[in-house]
């Protein structure tokens, strides 16, 4: 084999040398430097997508805490809105209820004083009921009619009596 061959080391030593140094000047100068370009670039993008994500972040947040401000002001004008109507609403059924319990007393006091003079009509008829059915009875037991004024002062006195 050529390459073991102890009298070719130099040369190959020398070689390797000149390679070995080429690849490193090409390395050096020009694929390093690339490199070295796309890992800045590519950092200097996720910086500015953090830098981003951090500014969506903070707008999200200033929306939701503007969104969260809005509803609680939203369900306190609710309440408020709640409150008054019910305030209204119990306004309202009490004027409501006055009046129909001063038509309901007008009605009461209306409905007594009927009942009272259909209690006075009806005691008064009772009296010429009463002598009429009493003078009937009279008549049919004794067989002559008793005479009116005995009559009507015994029913007078019966019902002077009940009161």
């Amino acid at each position: 084999m050529p390459q073991l061959d102890i009298s070719t080391f130099p040369s190959q030593i020398f070689w390797l040398t000149v390679t070995f140094a080429a690849l490193f000047l090409i390395m050096w100068k020009v694929a390093v430097p690339r490199i070295a370009d796309v890992l800045e670039s590519r950092q200097r993008r996720i910086e500015d997508n953090l830098d981003k994500a951090a500014e969506f972040k903070k707008d999200a947040e200033a929306a939701i805490e503007a969104y969260e401000n809005a509803i609680a002001e939203a369900r306190a004008s609710a309440q408020s809105t709640i409150k008054e109507m019910a305030q209204n609403l119990a306004t309202d059924m009490a004027a409501q209820e006055a009046a129909l319990a001063e038509k309901l007393q007008a009605r009461i006091s209306e409905s007594e004083a009927a009942i009272s003079d259909a209690k006075t009509a009806a005691i008064s008829s009772i009296r010429d009921v009463a002598q009429d059915v009493a003078s009937s009875a009279v008549e049919k037991l004794v067989g002559d009619a008793p005479d009116a004024s005995v009559v009507g002062s015994a029913i007078d006195s019966a019902l002077k009596a009940r009161s």
